[in-house]
């Protein structure tokens, strides 16, 4: 009795990248307007102009398609700020920082919220996208300084400058209802930062 010949497997069909930056800009809109939540595969699905298995067979399911939109959309990098003292260091760092992606930064937190806590995927992402890169550059940044005697080694004030500078960030939307931007920071780093370091 014949039998019938093997079905090809399913490829996945690759996304060109224009259309995967589509897609995670779709997606992080998504998150910022209603939160992780709230956010679903359809309405991913509607924004974009996709059907739900087409997502589906990119990524497995909402964590993991969130979880690389928040990797797509990396920082720009700090590596080359060097300008020979913590003040001018950081005052450059925040006055790289563009008003319009801080002001999308805030709301994407907000929108994260609760889920980063309870999803393991989502709370590696945004560590990866948005703490690790800048704790590299400022724990170099500060050993520079000691190399340069401007800062002692035993500074006590020296492992909190990242939740200084962060806490500057999360605190104003807070207690301002505004989104922090260039000028802000500047002013926060001279009046918070500097002294702390006895800079």
């Amino acid at each position: 009795m014949p039998t019938e010949p093997p079905k090809p497997a399913v490829r996945r069909t690759r996304l060109t990248p224009e259309r995967e930056a589509e897609l995670y800009e779709a997606v992080l809109a998504i998150l910022r307007e209603v939160g992780y939540d709230a956010l679903t595969m359809d309405a991913v699905a509607a924004r974009t102009h996709s059907s739900k298995a087409t997502l589906y067979r990119q990524w497995k399911g909402k964590p993991e398609l969130v979880a690389k939109a928040l990797r797509h959309n990396k920082p720009g990098s700090l590596e080359g700020i060097d300008t020979g003292s913590v003040r001018g260091d950081l005052h450059a760092m925040v006055c790289q920082a563009d008003t319009e992606q801080m002001e999308k930064d805030t709301a994407l937190l907000r929108g994260l919220g609760h889920a980063v806590h309870t999803n393991p995927e989502l709370h590696r992402a945004l560590r990866e996208v948005l703490v690790e890169p800048e704790m590299g550059w400022m724990d170099e940044m500060l050993r520079r300084a000691v190399e340069r005697g401007e800062l002692a080694a035993d500074n006590p004030a020296i492992p909190f400058v990242a939740h200084m500078m962060i806490g500057g960030f999360l605190a104003r939307p807070l207690i301002e209802d505004r989104a922090p931007d260039a000028e802000f920071l500047t002013h926060y780093v001279d009046a918070v930062i500097i002294p702390a370091l006895g800079v």
